[in-house]
């Protein structure tokens, strides 16, 4: 029998970000191995017109909650997910709830009721300790203790959030995000410099690189504090901002505050590819964040060969160990993250042993097939 999977998560590409992207790429993955696979979202202001259609990897997918007004638009999602679960029960065998909200309330019960198999994967560091807060929130997790096949989880921080919330620790299952480690891959030396050039920087610019959502979490005004110390030591040091969100305005002020106007660069929402090709160029990339699941960024940069500075949060540290893939500073600490990048930019032969290193721990662990030879083992189980 062809393995089957209907997968619900609120957003999805063309919104971009760590879960989305992850939530693709599993996607992809598995109906290359044969899987049948679609995808149930909430409708917003970037997706597509229609309302039913293929990304860009073919996988077939429906928004809903179109014509709700903007404020009962997620209640439409959360009842359009019920009945598509029962309109479509012969068509799958696995419901795969990737993020929480009011769909799990109204998922999970139509998915038991089909008699499905359910699983659930928290996309990201402290969302499941706030469902303890409420009502709905604590059903929703009684619902995911009583039914749920599997629970999925980033990092072991989340595992000790899952367990305190009361879901069993023998049902918990680490799930990292997949990397295309073909795509994402370190450029010879003549095809970068051309591809420097075209990007705009000089040759000797030493270009730092952020890609994420400009949110709070993110710890922006820290990077940009950092990169201030740095830049008053390298006069050939540039710092890109990749991504836009909340934070951008107040960012781009403290730039003007700080003298930076020239020396950051703000590139708005970039697609895959663009993101793939300053990746490429950079010479470092940073990641600060108070707040991370499974930095699919952190990833594509460690495949790419990029040496990162990072936060000590588990998320991050999980992948990055002291001149493995990078260095690690202390959460908001300016002075501290400003010395890491300027040992990692004056010291050639520790940024090749950290990329060499990085690179290998990710094709070692996070590649694509490996991800998705966990997803079939998932499968095996039911």
């Amino acid at each position: 029998m062809t393995p089957s999977l209907l997968l619900v998560t609120t957003t999805y590409p063309p919104v971009v970000g760590g879960s989305e992207v992850e939530g693709q790429r599993v996607c992809a993955g598995l109906r290359q191995r044969g899987w049948r696979v679609s995808v149930l979202c909430l409708t917003g202001p970037q997706m597509p017109e229609a309302e039913a259609w293929e990304d860009s990897y073919g996988t077939p997918v429906k928004q809903l909650g179109r014509g709700w007004p903007g404020a009962l638009r997620g209640y439409g999602y959360a009842l359009g997910v019920a009945w598509e679960i029962w309109r479509r029960r012969g068509q799958y065998e696995v419901v795969y709830f990737l993020m929480t909200g009011l769909q799990l309330a109204t998922g999970l019960p139509a998915a038991r009721l089909c008699g499905k198999t359910i699983w659930m994967k928290f996309s990201g560091s402290n969302t499941i300790r706030p469902l303890t807060a409420s009502g709905l929130g604590r059903l929703e997790l009684r619902f995911l203790d009583w039914w749920a096949r599997v629970v999925m989880v980033l990092n072991p921080a989340m595992a000790e959030e899952a367990k305190a919330a009361g879901l069993p620790a023998e049902r918990l299952e680490w799930m990292p995000n997949p990397v295309d480690t073909a795509r994402f891959a370190p450029l010879a030396p003549a095809e970068r410099a051309a591809l420097r050039e075209r990007l705009g920087l000089r040759a000797d610019t030493e270009c730092i690189v952020f890609v994420g959502r400009m949110a709070p979490e993110k710890e922006l005004p820290v990077l940009v504090r950092s990169f201030a110390r740095v830049a008053a030591a390298r006069p050939a040091a540039e710092l890109v901002l990749i991504g836009d969100g909340p934070e951008r305005a107040g960012l781009e002020a403290q730039v003007r505050e700080l003298g930076l106007t020239g020396r950051v660069r703000f590139t708005g929402f970039m697609t895959e590819e663009s993101v793939r090709e300053w990746l490429r160029a950079a010479d470092l990339f940073a990641l600060l964040s108070s707040l991370e699941g499974f930095p699919v960024s952190l990833l594509e940069a460690m495949a790419t060969g990029v040496p990162a500075v990072v936060s000590d949060i588990p998320a991050n540290v999980q992948l990055i160990g002291q001149e493995t893939g990078g260095l690690v500073t202390p959460l908001g600490d300016d002075a501290a993250v400003a010395a890491a990048m300027e040992r990692l930019l004056s010291d050639a032969g520790l940024r090749a042993r950290v990329c060499e290193a990085g690179r290998s721990l990710v094709e070692a662990n996070y590649t694509q097939a490996k991800i998705l030879d966990r997803y079939a083992e998932l499968l095996g189980r039911r």
